[in-house]
């Protein structure tokens, strides 16, 4: 299934193209789901479904069963359950419901799944999180440590209730599953992100920050989105100005990205089908365009056995660099963003011995530890 994941800065109608193209699709003969919390129900029909998360009720539903799961630890704690009706939403279910309708419309028999996402910030950081969890649950609760299991039985035994540890590690299995999935439909090649913007003093920097933030992450960026474009022939002088000067942010923008596909300013909030229909032309869900090259390790034994790792960073400036071996991972923080990199098997045992920045491609240099890697004569 083609995915496309649509975001953009706060107030640039994100959400109305989300809908615009879904509907441009569905009309074009394909099944389409559009994944949005604010979508028209009306929209439904003629080859076009919608999925709405509700955070709250999620929210309810995954509380309620890990307390369900948990039930004999809480009576041996003294604790009172929850009832379903004082349950409130905390901050962030929204994220993991959207994580969750993310995966469950990959799992659907649609061509194409539009999804609407958060503005950008939180867009960038909620495909980070299912990758960002798993390493914190590994690190916190280790696979080999569930050997230990066997001395639960003797436990619970002498206790008498079942141990905490045991529903622990179930709801961290199934965590972890669940945070794979929704990882595992960001990182398809099948699945990239639509950027919408509006023409403005900001939009370069936020193009700059998607291209970034979205690289890391190793997505693909399908299509720039210029929304709410003024008329150009206008005789009021008061609106002329402000679309010369809109044309000018959007000749910048043309300039950063290459290619723009220009929407229309309708006068009006966009109502209904028909109003979505006069943005057309959307940007055609085309096939997924190729992964953004990146984190591919190359031999370098010419150069008296030095390994290169070369991490595509598009737009990325060196003061805004930062790298730190760990372990078997790299830290890299490049302006807002951090991403933990695990280091391939080939990398674990060599040293870093450079890193440079050469067009937006991050060039980090390793050195074998001598005799673990053969050099050539």
């Amino acid at each position: 299934m083609r995915i496309i994941l649509v975001t953009g800065p706060g107030g640039a109608g994100r959400t109305t193209v989300a809908a615009a193209t879904a509907l441009a699709e569905a009309r074009a003969g394909h099944r389409v789901l559009l994944v949005s919390e604010e979508a028209d129900p009306g929209l439904a029909g003629d080859g076009l479904s919608i999925l709405r998360p509700d955070p709250a009720a999620d929210f309810r539903r995954e509380f309620l069963a890990l307390q369900a799961r948990s039930g004999a630890a809480l009576d041996l704690l003294g604790a009172a359950p929850f009832e379903e009706a004082e349950l409130t939403e905390l901050p962030g279910s929204r994220q993991f419901a959207l994580l969750r309708a993310l995966r469950d419309a990959a799992r659907g028999t649609h061509n194409l799944a539009v999804v609407d996402l958060p503005p950008l910030p939180e867009a960038l950081a909620l495909l980070a999180l299912p990758e960002q969890l798993r390493r914190y649950l590994r690190r916190l609760l280790p696979p080999e440590r569930q050997a230990a299991r066997a001395l639960r039985p003797m436990l619970a035994q002498l206790a008498g209730v079942p141990m905490p540890a045991q529903w622990l590690y179930e709801t961290t299995a199934r965590w972890e599953a669940e945070l794979a999935a929704a990882q595992a439909v960001a990182d398809a090649p099948t699945t990239s992100v639509r950027l919408v913007l509006e023409p403005g003093p900001a939009a370069v920097r936020a193009l700059r920050t998607a291209r970034l933030g979205l690289a890391l992450q190793g997505l693909a960026l399908d299509a720039v989105v210029a929304n709410r474009l003024l008329p150009a022939d206008s005789e009021d002088p008061w609106l002329a100005g402000l679309t010369a000067q809109q044309h000018r942010h959007l000749a910048e923008l043309r300039t950063a990205a290459g290619v723009v596909h220009e929407l229309p300013h309708l006068g009006r909030d966009p109502r209904g089908a028909e109003d979505l229909a006069l943005l057309a032309p959307v940007p055609p869900a085309a096939p997924a365009p190729a992964p953004v090259p990146g984190r591919e390790v190359e031999d370098r034994r010419e150069e008296d056995g030095v390994l290169v790792w070369h991490i595509a960073l598009p737009g990325a400036v060196k003061e805004e660099l930062a790298l730190v071996r760990r372990g078997d991972e790299l830290l890299l923080t490049v302006g807002p963003f951090r991403r933990h990199l695990p280091l391939p098997p080939a990398l674990r045992r060599c040293t870093v011995t450079g890193a440079g920045l050469v067009e937006g491609d991050l060039r980090v240099r390793f050195t074998p530890d001598p005799g673990l890697w053969p050099r050539t004569p």
